[in-house]
């Protein structure tokens, strides 16, 4: 059985502590490999690698830390099928999703490969007589990336990339259920001339997060993970002196116009609904349908096309949609359904007690659908993660408007119309941090920047894009004098002025 250790100053570290954890196929259900969790020793070293290296790579020249990121895009793209097959193989999304999760990685070190534009400051000559002003961005020190399960390509690359490329090393913690392509990473990245150091990977649990949390030599801790757990890790990193950027948890709405094209509405929430078995963020776990008809329309297309799904193993290349990544986020999900049920959502299509023949022991589930779901139930403010759509029939628009803006988590949401004034004003009025406009799943482009509002972010930035920057980078102004020879001013008690 494969044993998955740490990476620590440019090499494989198997580590000090005692402690592991199980890998699982969730298709199969069978453990695959062994992951070591790190121990305060493995911490240490790791955060002693960056340390070491952090003024050597600080004061390179942004554009060779940019050649790093051109070799290590190269790299990701040639081995872009050996990283999708690591990802299926253990979170269980199909081969087809996970190289897009490995695309919208690549697409941010794309992104980071113009930081010698990125961080160029700005000028300003004669700000008073003599007197010329400056401001440049300089790196951090030593950062750390906590990710999540879900996208095990994708949230790494938004981090580490980023991060390095501004003149940090960096310290990634991933997820211990899927850790063998945040590491492959790693490894490329190294490969692609990030020195020893800059880059070092341990793996580890929630003793692992708390010792980043509380570590003296770690000055900046990026994370993305259920609202529970961004809201512990901001209050303890900050608590502690660090820069922090969280993202939490979301329950994305996708209003449907009475207006709308049904047949397009009903593509886009099978899309967001249900792919990667609704194990994203930025899934659409609630349709709030204006009107009984917009509803009963809806309803009537969704239920047949969530019935046909085909459902397989990730390496399937038939498969729409693969298992949950789990046993036990499997049974939550089911738990969920029957608390619906018990509440009075009406079960159009029950996904509980799937089974597949020759994966009888994986993780899967059917795909689910509500109808009449209300506010109260545990379906609707519950963040499911899985492959469940709930259905709330709105009166109107304003009552479907209030619904989305008073749910406390405030990551994405959607509206689908064909009326222009609907969808502006939507876009404008809407307190969510992500809109699409007849776009289901309204994640920024590498360039612009991704994170919510409300519940679903914790800290004063986004990721990626110039709020990455700006999360990765301190600003530093200098004020300049260069008087003529022999002239003095004399001394002055009075605040300065610049005239």
């Amino acid at each position: 059985m494969a044993q998955i250790g740490h990476i620590i100053g440019g090499k494989a570290v198997a580590g000090s502590s005692a402690r592991s954890g199980p890998v699982f196929n969730p298709a199969t259900g069978e453990q695959t490999a062994t992951v070591a969790l790190a121990g305060t020793a493995d911490l240490d070293a790791a955060v002693a690698a960056a340390r070491a290296v952090l003024p050597g790579w600080a004061s390179q020249p942004p554009l060779r830390r940019a050649r790093a990121m051109f070799k290590f895009n190269e790299l990701l793209l040639k081995h872009e099928d050996e990283l999708a097959k690591l990802i299926t193989a253990e979170h269980g999304k199909t081969i087809a999703d996970a190289r897009s999760d490995i695309t919208r990685g690549r697409e941010v070190v794309e992104f980071a490969c113009g930081i010698p534009h990125l961080m160029r400051g700005d000028y300003t000559e004669q700000v008073g007589t003599g007197v010329d002003a400056w401001s440049v961005r300089q790196p951090v020190g030593v950062c750390a990336g906590i990710t999540p399960f879900n996208f095990p390509a994708m949230i790494p690359l938004w981090m580490f990339p980023l991060s390095i490329a501004c003149g940090n090393t960096f310290i990634l913690k991933p997820s211990e259920r899927a850790p063998s392509c945040p590491r492959r990473l790693v490894e490329l990245a190294l490969e692609a001339g990030v020195p020893a150091g800059v880059i070092n990977l341990v793996n580890g649990d929630k003793d692992t997060v708390t010792a980043i949390l509380e570590h003296l030599g770690i000055d900046a801790v990026s994370f993305v993970g259920s609202t529970p757990v961004a809201s512990h890790i901001y209050s303890t990193a900050a608590a502690h002196g660090k820069r922090v950027q969280a993202l939490g948890g979301a329950k994305n709405h996708m209003v449907v116009m009475p207006d709308a094209d049904i047949e397009q509405a009903t593509d886009a929430l099978i899309s967001a609904g249900y792919g990667s078995a609704g194990q994203r963020c930025m899934a659409v776990s609630v349709a709030v349908a204006v009107g009984d008809r917009t509803a009963d329309a809806l309803v009537k297309q969704l239920k047949p096309r969530i019935q046909s799904l085909k459902i397989g193993p990730g390496v399937d290349p038939d498969a729409e949609m693969g298992p949950v990544v789990t046993r036990q986020a499997q049974e939550r999900i089911g738990a969920l359904i029957d608390k619906a049920v018990a509440e009075g959502a009406e079960l159009v299509v029950d996904g509980r007690g799937y089974r597949l023949q020759g994966y009888e022991g994986g993780f899967f589930m059917g795909g689910t659908l509500f109808d009449r779901v209300t506010p109260e139930m545990a379906i609707y403010h519950e963040e499911i993660f899985g492959p469940v759509l709930s259905v709330v029939r709105a009166p109107d628009y304003e009552t479907a408007l209030d619904l989305v803006n008073r749910n406390p988590y405030g990551n994405g949401t959607a509206i689908f119309t064909k009326d222009g004034d609907a969808a502006r004003d939507f876009a404008e009025r809407v307190q969510i941090g992500m809109v699409g406009v007849n776009v289901p799943i309204p994640v920024p482009v590498a360039y612009h920047s991704f994170g919510g509002w409300k519940c679903s972010l914790f800290g004063d930035t986004h990721m990626h894009g110039m709020d990455g920057v700006r999360f990765y980078t301190r600003l530093k102004a200098v004020t300049s004098r260069w008087p003529k020879s022999g002239v003095r001013d004399g001394h002055s008690l009075h605040m300065p002025t610049m005239r």
